[in-house]
């Protein structure tokens, strides 16, 4: 009987709390939005903000949004490089165009290739707002720099969206009072919660809940999962 371990990707949540400072919060929620051109499994891709900040919100969206070029990656000022393949390009084009059609209000970006990168798989970076968590771009794992901004009434209804998903890998916290910050994340279902940042320990357990997985990586708990345990009675 092999073991094994499996990492099976997520939709993380990134809760911003009511108190979150924006010049801070959205600069790193578009980084971890848009890691990896945003074909990374830890991927913030569901932003929740506060009902009442939305607007404030939106602004910052657009105004951080030229901090993410898309380019050449083996340029040092790109941000964002192309998709893996056509197919994953095809692929994210198609989410795009089910926000759309589903009523997501599209923020920045779109269909199509960036201007002046019409020969490669580069997809423009793309902000939805006005998302409600039954969307197709809310549900599934896009694997492609898609943002979904979703809003909430209170703490408890943010941990309610953020929790509702069939995926469990990664979540984010973001807030000035850090034990508020704590409590919200302790209630969240997800294997590593990162509060105010896209945070890494290798000594800490690594893996998902529910469909992003089973098992864990590094620390004891990934050693662990290599061991069989050998009890000798008396």
């Amino acid at each position: 009987m092999k073991r094994v371990t499996l990492e099976l990707g997520g939709k993380s949540p990134n809760i911003l709390l009511d108190d979150a400072d924006l010049n801070k919060a959205i600069p790193t929620a578009l980084g971890i939005a848009f890691l990896n051109s945003g074909q990374a499994c830890v991927a913030g891709t569901r932003l929740l903000v506060p009902k009442k900040r939305l607007d404030e919100v939106k602004r910052a969206l657009v105004d951080t949004m030229p901090a993410f070029p898309v380019g050449d990656p083996a340029d040092p000022k790109t941000a964002v490089g192309p998709m893996v393949s056509q197919k994953q390009y095809e692929r994210v084009q198609s989410y795009i165009r089910k926000g759309i059609k589903e009523g997501a209000e599209l923020l920045v970006g779109g269909e199509g290739r960036p201007e002046g990168l019409e020969a490669g798989f580069f997809v423009k970076p793309t902000v939805f707002v006005n998302v409600n968590n039954d969307m197709t771009i809310a549900r599934e794992e896009i694997f492609g720099p898609v943002l979904s901004v979703i809003t909430y009434e209170n703490d408890e209804d943010a941990i309610r969206i953020a929790n509702d998903t069939e995926y469990g890998l990664h979540a984010f916290v973001s807030g000035t009072d850090v034990q508020r910050a704590r409590r919200v994340a302790s209630q969240l279902q997800a294997g590593r919660v990162a509060i105010n940042g896209m945070l890494d320990d290798q000594q800490a357990p690594f893996g998902g809940f529910k469909h992003s997985g089973l098992g864990r990586e590094f620390g004891t708990y990934g050693i662990e999962a290599f061991l069989e345990p050998r009890a000798i009675l008396e």
